[in-house]
């Protein structure tokens, strides 16, 4: 395969996966901005994790929140955090009581009832997102997950399994920034949108 036909192919499955979303993820993008919108007009916040790129998606996803996505909506903040900047914390957590329970440690510290959880993890399958999402269950807060492929081990332990159709990593990556980009804007739309 030559590089053009090797862009066309990347482009047509990436928009392939998208147009998918909406068959297969709709009901939970809805279901999504449903408990979200509920948790902020209780004055609850949002907690988001993942690893690798899928922890540069919890950054950008908080920002999204925190800042504004629709620039036409002059809003307040929207409390999100990103539980994957903190490098003391993780080095700290890693070393001292396992990588396996960083997010965990963090979720114990920061979440209380009523609060939500992403958990963001292409396989579904990673430990420590396994263990925060436990722990958030254990303070009665709800967890959103942010899948791929089969959903994993996390599919049935989260409340809301948003599984990307794809089994390719960056088709799901791009998935869940997509999907993460239409929940915050139709939150924002409905905290602050004009009627």
């Amino acid at each position: 395969m030559n590089k053009q036909e090797f862009i066309h192919s990347s482009l047509s499955e990436s928009a392939g996966v998208k147009l998918a979303i909406e068959k297969y993820c709709s009901n939970e993008i809805i279901k999504t901005v449903e408990i979200l919108v509920g948790a902020f007009k209780n004055g609850k916040k949002l907690l988001l994790c993942g690893n690798g790129g899928s922890a540069a998606d919890s950054q950008h996803i908080a920002a999204e929140f925190m800042i504004r996505l629709s620039h036409d909506l002059n809003r307040p903040a929207i409390p999100a955090i990103a539980l994957t900047t903190d490098t003391s914390n993780l080095t700290a957590g890693g070393n001292d009581i396992g990588y396996e329970n960083v997010f965990a440690r963090n979720v114990e510290g920061l979440g209380s009832n009523g609060d939500v959880l992403i958990a963001i993890s292409t396989s579904g399958n990673s430990q420590n997102i396994i263990n925060a999402v436990n722990k958030a269950h254990a303070k009665e807060m709800k967890v959103i997950g942010f899948l791929g492929g089969t959903g994993g081990g996390l599919k049935n332990i989260v409340d809301v399994p948003v599984v990307i159709p794809s089994s390719n990593t960056q088709r799901i990556q791009e998935g869940h920034i997509t999907v993460a980009h239409i929940i915050c804007e139709l939150v924002e739309r409905e905290l602050y949108g004009r009627s």
